[in-house]
């Protein structure tokens, strides 16, 4: 793939079914040059491969469709005028759809009540005066912001403390109704002054409500102004929203999450699972079809509420009866928390008593099926990465990428998967696919090491490029791989492992670098090189390169200040100062104390850039200015001091852009960075 083909890129969102199981909505979305933007609509696919998919929107940006309860509207979001994502519903059968929100920053995740007559929805709310809602005050004029705590940005929201997300319920209204018609003349002038008309609202935003206006329903707020909440999901009879959010006294200094629920008609929130001193957090609940079992996604955060290190998410269950006992029982634990991640995707219902859940497992997305009596059952395993599941009416649905395609969707029959779409034609009529190589060779101390090369065309000997993935607790797949196709296309042969601290190969082998980053790791990658060097004669074990990005950044490095066979490197957004982490970084108040340690010398001993000294490797260093994951001050002051230190170096800084910038940054930024790397590599490996 060229990086001027980045648009053929298609990925889709998770599936939704109507009741009898005959038809899936999926949104298919992809990167545009014309608008710099990602354009998408939402396509209807006959699970039975009776009809092609055909398109059902024509919209700039739709995505996240999910069927009505039963199955006659579809809600989805849209973008707006002003690029905000906000709820729209349309008629299953197609037709034009009808915005139904208006909020100030555009709407997150949303829920159909069971009887389709409500949608729970999030939504962030500016504090007035903030972020445009007060006219004649940009950014630049707003009020000063007092800090007080720990968590006040994130990385893609910057600051959040003054506009926290809530959980709202609105009454879906009619989706063939009369549309609303801005008022004009008379009418305009006596909705100005206050009369019949309903125009457009004056003043800040309501932190208590949206619409109301323009013909769009009124949504109240269900949960506090002064937190954020996620994650709604509404119990069968309707009558209560079940939501995660960290209500609890002491939230800013742990990272527990609590699942509550509150009344459709508002009220106190009340306590469904998890404790402000417990161990476990708790987010995501769905309900089973029966409505007896309450399951929930959740994850082993230690006494202190914070060892997130390596940590799985499971799955757990909770009986319905003890809702609303005045007491908050113990879920039970259904998946092993040690072996398998059920983090992937969030679990949907599955017949009468169960969930499908997406597991990370040696770099494959696997399908379990869980019921709350019985062990986890594999529904769907192999050379790929399911990324969404639904079932209705007996028919099992899933969205999914493999090394061929960046997404299609398949029915799963008996664990056999049978694919209604070809999303990837364009893709792959215009570009080569590398083939994605399987490998496992030995570490220094004899561990397997695991993961992939994908050769170029041709005999070779092509050069090289160890290519290191971030986390560290991520991993490299069997899903299809933008950058390792680009290199590839390019004549790169691209190696690429998953070392131990890597997800997906159990939690031992996660905490396997904790305190301890830049050894194991470091040998797992050197020794993946040499064994695919020794294994592939169409590898030039003579022209190697390395790269990473945020781990794969800091490991990057770390290693060229260790081992300098390399040709040149690429430190991308990289996690390069302990120290300097804390305190800059969204999330440095915690990640680097859990990780390198808290005592000086062994902080300094995991360091990059105490050991930048020692680095000779040309290095082009890449970042991006809004990053709040791993800052930008780390990659300047990492590229001083190579620079002081007399290295070839190069810095390359994107505007607009944060942590994100690879994989959903604007599509000229991705072709642009894609054309920075191969230029640099057409530089120092020919």
């Amino acid at each position: 793939m060229r990086p001027d083909q980045l648009e053929l890129v298609t990925t889709l969102s998770r599936p939704s079914l109507t009741p009898d199981g005959r038809h899936a909505v999926v949104a298919a979305s992809r990167p545009s040059f014309a608008t710099d933007g990602y354009t998408g609509q939402l396509w209807l696919v006959d699970t039975a491969g009776a009809q092609p998919p055909r398109r059902l929107t024509r919209g700039r940006g739709d995505t996240a469709p999910q069927f009505s309860p039963d199955g006659t509207c579809i809600a989805f979001l849209r973008r707006d005028a002003k690029d905000r994502p906000q709820l729209a519903i349309v008629d299953a059968r197609g037709g034009e759809p009808r915005l139904v929100t208006d909020a100030p920053l555009g709407v997150g995740q949303f829920a159909w009540s069971p009887d389709g007559r409500r949608l729970a929805l999030t939504a962030r709310i500016p504090d007035p005066g903030r972020y445009g809602s007060l006219d004649g005050v940009d950014a630049a004029h707003e009020d000063p912001r007092r800090i007080t705590g720990n968590k006040f940005q994130m990385n893609g929201l910057g600051y959040i403390e003054d506009k926290r997300q809530g959980v709202f319920v609105l009454d879906v209204p009619p989706v063939d109704d009369e549309p609303w018609l801005e008022p004009a003349g008379r009418a305009a002038q006596a909705a100005a002054s206050g009369g019949a008309g309903g125009g457009a609202p004056s003043g800040p935003p309501d932190p208590l409500r949206l619409g109301g206006t323009k013909g769009l329903p009124v949504a109240r707020r269900l949960t506090p102004a002064d937190r954020d909440a996620s994650d709604p999901c509404f119990s069968p009879d309707g009558d209560w929203v079940l939501f995660a959010a960290a209500l609890h006294e002491g939230a800013d200094t742990d990272l527990r999450s609590m699942v509550h629920r509150v009344a459709v008609t508002g009220g106190e929130p009340e306590l469904v699972a998890g404790a402000p001193d417990g161990r476990f957090s708790y987010s995501h609940p769905v309900f089973s079809r029966d409505g007896a079992t309450l399951f929930l996604q959740g994850g082993d955060l230690g006494e202190d509420g914070r060892d997130f290190v390596a940590r799985n998410v499971g799955l757990f269950a909770l009986d319905a009866v003890a809702l609303g006992t005045g007491r908050a029982p113990e879920p039970r634990l259904l998946t092993d928390l040690d072996a398998h991640d059920h983090g992937e995707s969030v679990p949907s219902p599955f017949g009468p008593d169960g969930v499908l859940s997406v597991a990370a497992v040696r770099g494959a997305g696997v399908l379990f099926a869980v019921t709350p009596d019985a062990a986890p059952r594999v529904a769907l395993r192999g050379e790929l990465v399911v990324t969404g599941a639904a079932e209705a009416g007996g028919t099992v649905v899933v969205t999914h990428t493999d090394p061929t395609t960046p997404g299609e969707v398949g029915v799963v029959t008996d664990g056999v998967l049978t694919r209604l779409t070809d999303f990837a034609a364009p893709l792959r009529a215009g570009v080569r696919t590398a083939p994605q190589v399987e490998f496992t060779t030995p570490s220094a101390d004899g561990y397997p090491v695991h993961g992939w090369v994908y050769l170029p065309e041709g005999e070779g000997p092509h050069p090289v490029l160890l290519n290191i993935h971030g986390g560290p607790y991520a991993q490299y797949g069997w899903g299809w791989f933008d950058e390792a196709q680009a290199y590839a296309a390019a004549g790169y042969a691209v190696v690429q492992c998953n070392p131990r601290g890597s997800a997906s190969y159990g939690r031992a082998h996660g905490l396997a670098i904790r305190h301890a980053m830049g050894t194991v790791d470091m040998a797992d990658v050197l020794a993946f090189l040499d064994g695919a060097v020794a294994a592939f004669p169409q590898l030039d074990g003579a022209r190697v390169g390395i790269m990473g990005g945020s781990y794969g950044g800091y490991l990057t490095a770390w290693t060229i200040a260790h081992d300098h066979r390399w040709a040149g490197a690429i430190v991308e957004r990289g996690y390069l100062d302990p120290v300097n982490f804390v305190g800059t970084s969204d999330i440095g108040w915690f990640f680097s104390e859990a990780y390198t340690g808290s005592d000086a010398e062994r902080i300094a001993a995991q360091s990059p850039m105490a050991h930048v000294g020692a680095v000779r490797t040309p290095t082009l260093v890449i970042h991006s200015e809004q990053d709040l994951r791993c800052p930008l001050e780390q990659a300047q002051r990492y590229f001083a001091a190579l620079r002081r230190g007399g290295v070839e170096a190069e810095m390359l800084v994107f505007p607009g852009e944060n942590h994100e910038l690879s994989r959903s940054g604007s599509p000229w930024h991705r072709r642009q960075r894609f054309e920075a790397i191969l230029h640099w590599w057409g530089r120092h490996l020919g």
